[in-house]
């Protein structure tokens, strides 16, 4: 008698279940994710997505990809004002030559010839800081309304066409500003930023300009530090380079002649936040410039949106030795967003997040450890996936079950290659 009752008990449990999921509208089907929670089933080509570090964009123009910036309502991108962080390198290198002008020119040939090292000739970002040395130095050159930022390659007479010879006055005796030399730092298996590659190039242009050089440019810290401790540290040549990368602005103190902070901090947690807000269902200004429940907020000193371009935009500090003290610690979160969110408002939810280059020195000792900070306070559990540097396809074939998923963050190898992502998620 008790296995009858315990049968229709039973039975009529199913029943009812089984009328819960047919009445109405408002149920949903669930899932899995990888944090273990069980979740309203989203579309992947539905998920938030974050573009960061690398703008999807024309390599050969800079054009913006809006269809990939519109992907779809949760889809933003993340970096920081390349055109802003690029004066503001090209004013630090042109502020240290008029501060040590009686020393600079280390020949005394009246020319102060520096030597720079480019990152990629098709990154919005590489094209920006040359053009910003160049304008800054006055050796820039128009082609089509914009300044010329292609390489020159040798240019020790001054007969090159991308450039053109600058004039500096400093205490009433006119100088000759030229670039010596310039180059892709891009090596034999095709990653560009190559740090080797930077490292070599100092040599090669050591032996062929000697004195001449009395300043060496960069593209970023990981090529700077390379061509600094190849060469400029031994002959005493200021060395500048851009992102505050914790080993150059250590060696500030050493000679290094300074860096550019494109605030790491703010940008990893934007790139987070972002997605964190959008998995909410909260204003994206959550926590951004509008305090949330834990007092996180961001001022405007910091960061900017440009919501035409769905866009984040974190602004850049010069960093000499003047102030280099303060950045010693590139991996230490923001303080104004460095409170934790409850978890019980704000559950865990899983993102898949790739950095393009495991060996690039700005995102793999700066940028993913402030991301691994912020993960933790923002209760994301954040699959990190390390490329090479050359192919998306070494990412992408990494991106098998995007279902397993809420979010994405990618940063790609080249700017024109969102699409490759993108198909991926559309499947």
């Amino acid at each position: 008698m008790k296995k009858k009752v315990l049968a229709l008990t039973l039975a009529a449990a199913m029943m009812a279940s089984m009328a819960a999921c047919s009445s109405g509208g408002n149920t949903s089907d669930t899932t899995q994710n990888n944090s273990g929670t069980e979740a309203a089933e989203v579309a992947n080509k539905d998920k938030p997505l974050v573009w960061f570090n690398r703008q999807p964009s024309n390599s050969s123009t800079g054009e913006l990809d809006m269809t990939a910036l519109n992907f779809n309502e949760n889809t933003y991108y993340v970096g920081f004002d390349a055109n802003q962080g690029a004066e503001l390198q090209g004013t630090m290198i042109l502020d240290y030559v008029k501060a040590n002008i009686d020393t600079i020119d280390r020949n005394g040939d009246g020319i102060i010839g520096y030597v720079l090292a480019i990152g990629d000739i098709g990154h919005n970002d590489s094209i920006a800081r040359t053009r910003g040395v160049r304008a800054a130095l006055g050796t820039a050159v128009e082609t089509n309304g914009a300044i010329n930022s292609d390489p020159v390659g040798s240019n020790a007479d001054g007969s090159a066409t991308a450039v053109k010879d600058g004039s500096l006055e400093v205490n009433g005796k006119t100088y000759i500003v030229r670039e010596l030399a310039s180059q892709e730092m891009k090596n034999s298996a095709g990653a560009t930023w190559d740090a080797a590659t930077a490292g070599n190039a100092i040599g090669t242009w050591a032996s062929s300009f000697g004195d001449q050089i009395d300043i060496v440019a960069s593209n970023n810290d990981g090529m700077g530090m390379s061509m600094f401790n190849a060469w400029s540290k031994t002959n005493k040549v200021p060395t500048f380079g851009y992102d505050a990368n914790a080993d150059a602005v250590a060696a500030i103190a050493e000679g290094y002649g300074g860096t550019i902070s494109q605030h790491a901090d703010v940008q990893a947690y934007l790139t987070l936040r972002v997605l964190r807000n959008a998995l909410d269902g909260v204003d994206i200004d959550t926590g951004i410039g509008t305090e949330d429940d834990a007092g996180n907020v961001l001022s405007d000193d910091v960061y900017y949106y440009d919501e035409s371009a769905r866009s984040y935009y974190a602004l850049n500090v010069a960093v000499t030795k003047d102030n280099y003290n303060d950045f010693t610690d590139s991996t230490k979160v923001y303080a104004p967003v460095s409170n934790q969110l409850d978890a019980s408002a704000h559950p865990e939810k899983s993102v898949w997040l790739n950095i393009y280059n495991a060996a690039d020195n700005f995102l793999s000792a700066t940028y993913q450890p402030l991301l691994q900070n912020y993960d933790d306070l923002l209760n994301l559990k954040v699959e990190y996936i390390g490329g090479d540097g050359q192919t998306e396809a070494n990412i992408t074939n990494r991106l098998s079950n995007p279902s397993a998923y809420d979010a994405f963050a990618i940063n790609m190898v080249k700017t024109d290659n969102a699409a490759s992502y993108t198909a991926l998620l559309n499947q």
